[in-house]
């Protein structure tokens, strides 16, 4: 879902408890209270067009681009990847993991 920073600021308050808008939250399907009812789905992603303005903005990065970079990032999240809670060794796996896979993308896709 794209949101702007208003309506992820209303989601992160609510769900995670954090008053304040944020580039990207993710919500686990596979985890907690109903975890595999639906093992096809591994949840929802959502992303502030806002928030994703800017950083693109601030890197000299094309928005498309940046909203594939954080849609990557939420979903290594849905995969278990942690980079908040997590050790720093578990961060850096996620960071690797990220620039690999967003490398990848970037000559399929963002490159035309």
């Amino acid at each position: 879902m794209i949101v702007n920073d208003a309506e992820i600021r209303d989601i992160n308050r609510d769900y995670l408890q954090r008053d304040k808008s944020t580039n990207v939250i993710s919500f686990a399907m596979q985890e907690g209270e109903g975890a595999g009812i639906q093992s096809f789905l591994l949840g929802d992603v959502v992303i502030s067009a806002d928030t994703a303005a800017r950083d693109a903005a601030d890197a000299g990065v094309t928005f498309e681009s940046e909203l594939y970079f954080l849609l990557l990032h939420g979903v290594l999240h849905l995969l278990g990847y942690d980079h908040e809670r997590g050790t720093e060794e578990q961060a850096r796996i996620m960071e690797e993991r990220e620039k690999e896979i967003f490398g990848l993308l970037q000559k399929e896709f963002l490159a035309h």
